[in-house]
């Protein structure tokens, strides 16, 4: 929500830089960053303290405090003050989330590097900044920069933006990106960070050529890793906590839900395990013979909201040809669709991915305008396991943004 709150602003100051092209004149154009992080702050606080509220409504029993394992139905819970305070469980959730990673490159702690934290509780911004990494957190916060006019230089070690996300695109998404005044650097390998004259100074390998950049800040956005209480006597698996479909640990009344166990660190995703979670807990402690509930994976929804923005469902091609699944792909641009041509909204497309003997929507993604709304329907097809004809055959108003999917529907399903 923080961060979103202020790409909307970001959303809006964009389109009064671009207004000029509609025939409307904006010659006092500006902004206030303050007042834009006071507006986060009053959403921000009203939403937190509803939540707050609920926690304390007399429902169930709240311990604020740090938690660890005294044994297997066991936690200890020290608070601020240091009370310590013994809680016995029949059965447990960890939901404790991640913290921000700081990778051992050479001179990164020295710098001073933001954190996304940082950034999005800041009122005023650099003149110019560094961001490492190339995921969801790094994109946004480049983008919400950019906006504001900082100059924005993005240095990714994989060979492309959002690793794992199909290739073309990530590439669409970063020549979006580019087109917005970001320079991007993919496929690097981060020797070494210095204070420099001017702020801060990052030297790295590109295309076997040692370079570097400077700026006035650096933001570090390499990743996240799993914040594991102590003590809790499960299985752990590449830094997360291992679960099963059921959510469960390696101790079956112990469950985890989140990015604490993976494997995918988005908000609906958590909210999707720990109901899984708690409704499978329940069922332990009634002893129902009644089977576990499992997390299904397939949809796989994903967004980033850049601009422009990216969003993807299902599979990707890397994925399916993985899996052995034959497959045909289609794809339509918004520089040939009459609505985002009348909203100046042109860079990008929406794919789709099809099983090539039933025509089955497997996958898909959009790079351009409204990205993390368009994908829903795709979302709804895909929940249904609807074929490319289905969706080809839906009613779509025109002009509107969603009746780009049904050109490439209507590939697949010819």
């Amino acid at each position: 929500m923080p961060s979103k709150t202020l790409l909307e602003s970001a959303r809006r100051y964009r389109i009064i830089r671009n207004a000029g092209a509609f025939g409307l004149s904006t010659e006092r154009r500006g902004f206030d960053l303050s007042k834009i992080i006071a507006r986060k702050r009053h959403l921000i606080r009203e939403f937190s303290d509803h939540r707050a509220a609920q926690l304390q409504e007399g429902r169930f029993d709240l311990l604020r405090g740090t938690a660890e394992f005294a044994g297997p139905n066991t936690l200890v819970v020290t608070a601020a003050d240091g009370a310590r305070t013994t809680a016995e469980a029949k059965t447990i959730l960890i939901a404790t989330g991640s913290a921000i990673s700081s990778p051992p490159v050479p001179g990164l702690k020295e710098a001073g590097c933001l954190t996304s934290d940082d950034l999005l509780d800041r009122e005023s911004l650099p003149e110019s900044l560094i961001v490492l990494g190339g995921g969801p957190v790094a994109l946004e916060m480049a983008s919400y920069a950019s906006a504001f006019e900082t100059k924005v230089t993005l240095i990714q070690r994989s060979p492309q933006i959002l690793r794992g996300s199909d290739k073309d695109a990530a590439d669409a998404l970063a020549e979006g990106l580019r087109k917005e005044g970001i320079e991007i650097f993919t496929g690097t390998k981060l020797l070494r960070i210095e204070k420099s004259p001017g702020g801060r100074r990052v030297i790295f390998l590109h295309n076997n050529e040692e370079k570097f950049v400077e700026a006035a800040e650096i933001l570090n956005a390499l990743g996240r890793h799993a914040v594991i209480p102590d003590g809790s006597l499960v299985d752990v698996s590449n830094g997360k906590v291992a679960v099963t479909p059921t959510q469960q640990t390696s101790v079956p009344h112990i469950f985890a839900a989140g990015d604490v166990c993976g494997p995918l660190e988005v908000v609906h995703v958590g909210i999707q395990q720990g109901e899984v979670a708690a409704r499978n807990a329940a069922r332990l402690l009634r002893g129902t013979d009644a089977p576990m509930e499992t997390m299904d994976y397939r949809l796989n929804l994903f967004a980033v909201f850049t601009e422009p923005g990216f969003a993807s469902v299902g599979a990707t091609e890397a994925e399916l040809a993985v899996r052995g699944i034959r497959f045909r792909t289609a794809k339509y641009p918004f520089a040939d669709h009459g609505k985002s041509l009348v909203m100046g909204e042109t860079v990008g497309f929406v794919k789709l991915l099809a099983d090539s003997h039933t025509g089955e929507i497997l996958g898909g993604s959009v790079v351009g305008p409204e990205a993390a709304e368009l994908i829903h329907e795709i979302v709804v097809a895909m929940r249904f396991h609807a074929t490319a004809a289905d969706l080809l055959t839906t009613p779509h108003y025109h002009p509107t943004l969603s009746e780009i999917w049904t050109y490439p529907a209507e590939e697949l399903a010819g």
